[in-house]
């Protein structure tokens, strides 16, 4: 599976291209979807450009994009640097259970963040499945001593910016006994080098604007459009080796 990360927190001025509003995602996931992609990440934004994660801005982004891609799983974001509080963030997600068309497939939860296990709760909660994101050892080896919460569909491990495919094997060498669909992705410079990988393991990974403003060749990508292009080239070609 091959998941298209629309935004992400990078600032609106980052890329020309970026998508900021409920219409450009929509917009971008609609082009995507001619491309074959289902899966989509978004980070939704208030009329300013800020990420949000409560309920009216989740909802008005989750239900536009629904109406341009109605049959694909669409996911947004909990991440701590959005609402710091932990309590409050809970309650957020928590409210999420009556969003109706708003309301997302699924959510990701960053395993290394204060607050996570309240999050996951209200995710469980309010009937949304859960994406776990793993960006370190130490946060693989808490997800593995405490056992993977019930409405996981997937494990998101994430390589930063900086690291290499070392990091991917160790986070691996944990993640693998957990019997959980695993995707495997980087960041900016670690984007492309980790996506052959993941295709060459053939597990399921990500490309958009959130991940890298590059392609593979080191060129300002042009769009979303272009970033999925490339991803399926290169799975394709694992994919017959």
């Amino acid at each position: 599976m091959l998941q298209a990360c629309l935004n992400g927190a990078r600032k609106p001025d980052s890329h020309p291209a970026l998508p900021v509003t409920p219409q450009q995602l929509a917009a971008d996931a609609a082009a995507l979807a001619e491309l074959g992609v289902t899966h989509f990440h978004l980070h939704p934004r208030d009329v300013i450009g800020l990420e949000v994660i409560a309920g009216p801005e989740v909802a008005t982004t989750v239900a536009v994009v629904r109406a341009a891609v109605p049959h694909a799983e669409l996911g947004v974001t909990t991440a701590a640097w959005i609402q710091p509080n932990p309590v409050r963030r809970a309650e957020l997600v928590r409210g999420w259970a009556g969003l109706a068309a708003g309301r997302p497939d699924v959510a990701s939860v960053n395993v290394h963040e204060d607050g996570w296990r309240e999050v996951v709760s209200a995710l469980q909660d309010a009937n949304i499945g859960i994406e776990l994101g793993i960006f370190h050892v130490q946060a693989a080896r808490t997800l593995a001593s405490e056992g993977v919460p019930p409405g996981t569909r997937r494990i998101l491990a994430e390589v930063q910016p900086g690291e290499t495919i070392k990091h991917a094997e160790a986070l691996l060498e944990i993640l693998e006994p957990l019997a959980t669909p695993i995707l495997l992705h980087g960041e900016d410079d670690s984007a492309w080098p980790v996506l052959d990988y993941a295709a060459r393991l053939e597990l399921d990974t990500r490309i958009g604007l959130e991940d890298t403003l590059h392609n593979p060749d080191g060129t300002r990508t042009a769009d979303n459009a272009d970033l999925v292009t490339y991803a399926q080239r290169t799975l394709r070609t694992n994919a017959i080796r």
